[in-house]
């Protein structure tokens, strides 16, 4: 596990806070406003002082209380990359014989780590983070750290389903990152889903591709093969 930066709930004035709000709580206030505008409108498009104006604080209150945008952007990254490397570890770890297939035990533990907080995917997975910052970097340790158990996951799907190529568990691994990216920014359009809700239908959309056979590809030509 990590650790937030200092600044957030340091021992210095750590009982003081704004508006009869004590600091510890405020701390939390700013990190979920700016967990959505992260989440919402990238790194790029998010300002410190659209977050404070969401939590009703100054600007050099918050530059006070997290440091500069980078420190607060990894103030809400690191408890979102943890929460989600914990969840899809234990979802990994789950016995196989009564429990779902892994995939589907995967989604369902990344719905219910994302639930209340559906943008924070979009904190960790961020194109416009700046290249070679220390945002871009932690953000690349904890998307490396979740390629890596799908890798795993890959690998053993195609194990079961007789293919050793690892190819195959390459390009799955990123086909899967994809599905996720896609099925949180579905459900992030349709707040009515829970994550139970998502987990069934997902269970559903799994079940067709049962129907969806591979045809031979280089008898039939595809791409003038």
């Amino acid at each position: 596990m990590t650790t937030l930066h200092p600044r957030a709930g340091s021992a210095t004035g750590a009982k003081a806070g704004t508006k009869g709000v004590p600091r510890a709580a405020r701390e939390q206030q700013v990190i979920a406003a700016a967990t959505e505008e992260f989440g919402r409108h990238g790194y790029e498009g998010t300002t410190v002082a659209a977050v404070a104006a969401r939590v009703g604080v100054t600007k050099p209150l918050l530059h006070q209380y997290f440091g500069s945008k980078q420190d607060l952007y990894l103030a809400c990254l690191e408890p979102v990359g943890d929460r989600l490397l914990d969840a899809i570890r234990a979802a990994m770890a789950e016995p196989g014989a009564d429990a779902s297939p892994t995939p589907l035990r995967v989604l369902r533990a990344l719905f219910t780590a994302l639930d209340g907080e559906r943008r924070a995917w979009f904190v960790l997975y961020d194109p416009s983070l700046p290249p070679g910052s220390e945002a871009a970097e932690r953000a690349d340790h904890y998307r490396d750290a979740i390629d890596d158990l799908a890798a795993i996951g890959s690998a053993d799907l195609l194990h079961a389903a007789g293919s050793g190529d690892p190819l195959d568990a390459d390009a799955l691994m990123y086909a899967w990152r994809g599905l996720c990216t896609a099925l949180v920014r579905w459900w992030i359009n349709h707040p009515e889903e829970s994550p139970d809700a998502m987990a069934r239908r997902c269970a559903r959309l799994f079940a067709v591709t049962r129907f969806v056979e591979l045809g031979d590809v280089e008898s039939d030509g595809v791409g003038g093969v």
